[in-house]
């Protein structure tokens, strides 16, 4: 009996709950490895966020815009465009337009005073491989004294490329988008009237020739030279196709051999590969605005700062002695000066340690409790010092 009563438990757990033997043991165990895949996971998440587009990075060569500018006229406005007394080239195009048109003002042209009109120029990019007969926006920009180009209409404009011919034609109405309004006594106006914008107001007129078909090679120019990024970005070609067809050249150009490959489909696959950039340490200064921009690579020597601003106040409150009835006293103004000095004793000496990361750094020159304007001169100073490893540039 107690040979099987010892036997049959054992044939119960393995044969009738086989998962209950084998799940329970390893509960500890699979916490770990649980741990382990998030931890995982998350550096691998982290890593991917930071790997970008080779599209988003690097422009093909070749592949590029083309700027185009023509000079026109915007009628129908309401009392808001040029003086013609003012703008002679005004007047000289509405001259020129209505001969155009069989009407002749020459022997009155002093006598033309209207201001429905103003003279305008027209500038826009042609896009790479734009054929005939597409649209593409303009932008209308006043060159007189017109005050609102609101409601106007463009006249037939030719857009002119760098060698002198029309390779698209605009014409339409001008929105602008602002606000303008003027009284007696006040006006009011938000944004930039005298500029505007015409949505598919072109039409291509000429194609700027370009073939990727029949080429041997493409060349990636990067938008932010540098070189460890273009050598990246060869190696993540070369590994794509298995083979060594790509070489970075220049810390701009990655040159990439097509080897007979359809040139749009090898283009289409190489703009989909990811790789992470490389950042040179550099800090970005806007003097005008105060704005400070500074990048992850950016590390600091141990410095000591002290930062700490000398104010003097002068209060002047003048007060006027007055002498009492039927005396024969004078008034007299009595001044009276209040001075105070305000050394910021209360500042400390701040110890930045060496090699801290760009958010310990921002840590550390916030709790001196210095503003954009004071961390500005602290920079200066720092690279003046030796201590900022990283590239200081002003603008």
């Amino acid at each position: 009996m107690l040979a099987r009563t010892s036997h049959f438990p054992s044939r119960a757990v393995v044969h009738h709950k086989p998962a209950r033997s084998v799940t329970l043991p390893a509960k500890p165990y699979s916490k770990v490895k649980l741990f382990a895949a998030c931890l995982l996971g998350l550096a691998l998440a982290t890593q991917a966020l930071a790997q970008v587009r080779i599209k988003d990075i690097a422009d093909v060569e070749g592949v590029r815009d083309n700027q185009l500018v023509g000079y026109g006229l915007v009628v129908g406005l309401n009392g808001t465009g040029d003086r013609l007394r003012n703008a002679i080239f005004t007047r000289q195009s509405l001259v020129g337009m209505l001969e155009r048109l069989g009407v002749n003002t020459r022997d009155n042209e002093a006598r033309l005073e209207t201001r429905n009109i103003a003279a305008v120029m027209v500038t826009t990019n042609l896009p790479a491989f734009a054929r005939p007969g597409s649209r593409i926006d303009v932008s209308v920009s006043a060159l007189g004294d017109a005050q609102n180009l609101q409601g106007g209409v463009l006249i037939v404009t030719p857009l002119l490329g760098a060698d002198g011919e029309v390779y698209a034609v605009a014409q339409g109405a001008v929105a602008t988008g602002a606000i303008a309004a003027r009284g007696a006594g006040a006006s009011v106006s938000r944004g930039v009237p005298t500029s505007g914008r015409i949505s598919s107001g072109a039409i291509v007129e000429r194609a700027i020739p370009f073939q990727l078909a029949g080429r041997d090679r493409v060349r990636l120019a990067l938008r932010n030279p540098d070189f460890t990024t273009a050598r990246r970005i060869a190696a993540a070609i070369n590994a794509r196709v298995r083979a060594d067809v790509a070489v970075a050249s220049d810390p701009r150009t990655v040159t990439v051999a097509l080897g007979g490959r359809d040139a749009m489909g090898f283009i289409t696959d190489i703009e989909q590969l990811r790789v992470e950039p490389d950042q040179p340490a550099r800090v970005v200064i806007e003097e005008a605005s105060g704005t400070i921009v500074m990048g992850a690579n950016v590390r600091v020597s141990t410095v000591a700062i002290a930062q700490g601003n000398l104010t003097i106040r002068i209060t002047e409150t003048p007060q006027v002695s007055q002498p009492g009835p039927l005396s024969n006293g004078e008034t007299v103004v009595t001044p009276r000066t209040q001075i105070e000095i305000d050394d910021q004793r209360e500042r400390r000496v701040g110890v930045l340690p060496g090699s801290v990361t760009l958010q310990e750094l921002v840590r550390g020159l916030n709790s001196l409790g210095v503003g954009p304007r004071d961390l500005i001169t602290i920079l200066q100073t720092i690279k003046a010092a030796g201590a900022l490893q990283a590239e200081l540039e002003l603008r």
